[in-house]
């Protein structure tokens, strides 16, 4: 009887993690898409249009983790949801860590991947130390308290663009180890290697962690 209530148990609380909801504090459709694709089914993911808001989240800090810390804790406080949030940076060597923080409107507030690669290889004209990391920070927020994840993965900044998959600085930059840009690699090669997929499993490892109380 005791083996068939512990059975019970374990099945439920299985069950209670794979449609766990939180909030992802975006409407990137692309984010959106390959964080479900690292999260798998064990957790369904709400972005801010499934919650009901269209402001702009704020994300006015000068570092990565004070950003996504910024926007998780946002959502929290004004829509009363469980969230996550992540900001990433390029950090270039050369540029003394630009774009960094600012690396989704590196070329101007409107955002342009177009125009922020263009920018980056501009500056990199006659620069031979291609040196570059992308890194990721996630914020954690749950009942009010908040959990930080770290991603990174080192890399080049090639000449020039290649490929056509992936967004943001994908077609300019090259992983450690690789012979690709991470837009010539298909999503389930990049989430094995990429900054984003290496915060993301401490995220889902720590979730797990929770005894899945949520």
């Amino acid at each position: 009887m005791e083996h068939d209530q512990i059975q019970l148990e374990s099945t439920f609380n299985q069950n209670k993690l794979r449609f766990m909801e939180l909030v992802f504090a975006t409407n990137n459709p692309h984010k959106l898409r390959e964080l479900q694709q690292l999260l798998g089914d064990e957790i369904h993911l709400l972005s801010l249009n499934d919650i009901g808001c269209d402001e702009e989240v704020p994300e006015n800090q000068d570092t990565l983790e004070g950003n996504a810390a910024e926007k998780a804790f946002f959502i929290f406080e004004k829509y009363s949801y469980n969230c996550f949030a992540d900001d990433t940076g390029l950090e270039i060597d050369a540029l003394n860590g630009e774009p960094g923080v600012y690396s989704a409107r590196y070329a101007g507030e409107e955002k342009s991947a177009e125009a922020n690669m263009a920018k980056v290889l501009k500056k990199m004209t006659e620069i031979s130390n291609r040196k570059a990391r992308f890194r990721t920070v996630i914020s954690l927020v749950i009942d009010g308290k908040e959990n930080q994840f770290e991603g990174f993965v080192d890399g080049e900044i090639l000449h020039k663009k290649r490929g056509a998959e992936g967004f943001g600085y994908d077609p300019i930059f090259q992983a450690e180890g690789t012979t690709q840009s991470f837009a010539e690699m298909n999503s389930e090669q990049k989430n094995q290697l990429s900054h984003r997929g290496r915060a993301v499993e401490k995220l889902v490892r720590y979730l797990k962690s929770l005894n899945l109380s949520l």
